[in-house]
């Protein structure tokens, strides 16, 4: 003879219905294009936000390096290793990771400088292209 609760149980076992699966499946696809374009723009604002801080950076590192040789490095290879005419050169004054901007690419580096200085250093931003958008914008020495 079976009780009430064996029959609840056996019902229990059976699983989820196709149409449970589709709707739960369909839910997550709707939070995930939701969520993915909001996360996906926070971590290009913070590419940005670091290559601007890092274009600060190796441009103090250029300074540091102009004091002690008494003009900027006609490249940026010139701050991590001495120059063939580096009597007063005291570097490194900069890694290999400080040259290459939040995406990756080495920085843009012309002297003398097109906007009023020495030198102008340069990330294009997330696009790799001159000018741009938001992200895209170019990040410069001079801003």
């Amino acid at each position: 003879m079976k009780t009430i609760g064996a029959r609840v149980g056996a019902q229990a076992s059976r699983g989820f219905s196709l149409v449970e699966l589709i709707a739960v499946i369909l839910l997550l696809g709707i939070i995930a294009g939701i969520v993915a374009p909001r996360v996906l723009g926070q971590a290009d604002k913070g590419r940005w936000n670091a290559t601007k801080t890092k274009v600060s950076s190796v441009g103090a590192k250029i300074e540091a390096y102009a004091l002690d040789m008494g003009t900027v490095p006609d490249r940026l290879e010139d701050l991590l290793r001495a120059p063939g005419n580096a009597d007063n050169w005291s570097g490194p004054y900069a890694r290999e990771a400080d040259l290459k901007d939040g995406w990756g690419r080495p920085f843009e580096y012309t002297v003398p400088g097109t906007h009023g200085g020495d030198f102008d250093l340069i990330s294009l931003g997330k696009d790799g292209q001159p000018g741009g958008e938001k992200w895209a914008k170019d990040i410069g020495s001079w801003e």
